[in-house]
């Protein structure tokens, strides 16, 4: 497998330039981090000030380079609960982690009122599931808190999405989305270097869907940004498996992982760190030649 040009480097952010992540040169691990009672997977085990600073602090043990943060479940059939309370449940899990680390900190959300208040506290990025749909002023207010975005690919919300899976080609279609998504995010003043994009596997995607676009990952490359993949613990994984318990997933996780880093992937977004350190570690000395263990997010 041979990478087209990889897209340039990625400086966190103005108030932190000496962070940057090199795209291709590895594959960077972002940790879930859901301060939620109702996430698919891990709702209700990190919802305590306490047990999400631990779980922070095991994720960067295990080889973490981000930690996502985020307090709405967008699981299919959630249901909103408010820009109040997910700030409550985010904005102090920031500062305590941010006191503790001066690690990536991804906030999870699709208010701008929340990812303002959460790069207040300390994060450095902002991850819109809804690729700055759903609140008209998202894209202005990340360019000007001057901080990367990843913009995900999705139709409807968590609650209807799975009834608009309809396509003629996924692939293509999800492309075009992310490509008007991004020229919509740069007209808004937001550089093409700080924009990463997600196809938004399991989101208003079949069984069948999720399979070809893992299977046509390398199309995604035409984007010239970074591109993050959050396979993990999935439904589709669970139903190769017949896994039902989202916990059992995480070799079948492993096997996705792998197939996003033959395809190009640049982040895994990921529940189980230490092990998708381990395998995207081999992953990477085959598919990218990277052998060494030096950490690609460095300080100059």
């Amino acid at each position: 497998m041979t990478f087209n040009a990889c897209p340039p480097p990625l400086v966190l952010s103005r108030r932190r330039p000496d962070w940057r992540f090199a795209w291709g040169s590895k594959t960077y691990i972002m940790a879930v981090l859901n301060v939620t009672p109702d996430s698919f997977s891990d709702g209700g085990e990190y919802d305590r000030l306490d047990l999400a600073v631990e779980r922070a602090r095991q994720a960067i043990a295990g080889g973490a380079d981000i930690v996502d943060i985020g307090g709405q479940s967008t699981r299919p059939g959630a249901e909103e609960v408010g820009v109040a309370v997910e700030c409550e449940r985010v904005v102090p899990a920031i500062a305590a982690i941010r006191a503790q680390s001066d690690i990536p900190i991804s906030i999870d959300t699709y208010h701008s009122e929340v990812a303002e208040a959460a790069i207040e506290a300390g994060a450095d990025l902002v991850n819109d599931v809804t690729g700055g749909t759903r609140d008209a002023v998202m894209l202005p207010t990340v360019a000007r808190l001057e901080v990367p975005v990843c913009l995900m690919h999705m139709r409807g919300t968590p609650k209807t999405m799975q009834s608009l899976a309809q396509y003629g080609d996924v692939v293509a279609e999800t492309i075009a989305t992310l490509e008007e998504r991004a020229q919509a995010a740069m007209a808004a003043g937001i550089p093409r270097e700080r924009i990463i994009l997600d196809p938004g596997i399991g989101f208003a995607k079949t069984y069948e869907q999720n399979l070809e676009i893992l299977r046509r990952l390398p199309e995604f490359q035409s984007l010239g940004s970074a591109l993050l993949l959050g396979v993990s613990r999935k439904s589709f994984i669970g139903k190769v498996l017949d896994r039902p318990d989202p916990r059992e997933r995480v070799w079948g996780t492993g096997a996705a992982c792998t197939a996003c880093i033959a395809g190009g992937a640049h982040i895994l977004r990921v529940h189980d760190v230490t092990q998708m350190r381990d395998i995207s570690r081999v992953a990477d000395a085959i598919y990218r030649s990277v052998t060494d263990n030096e950490p690609e997010a460095t300080r100059d």
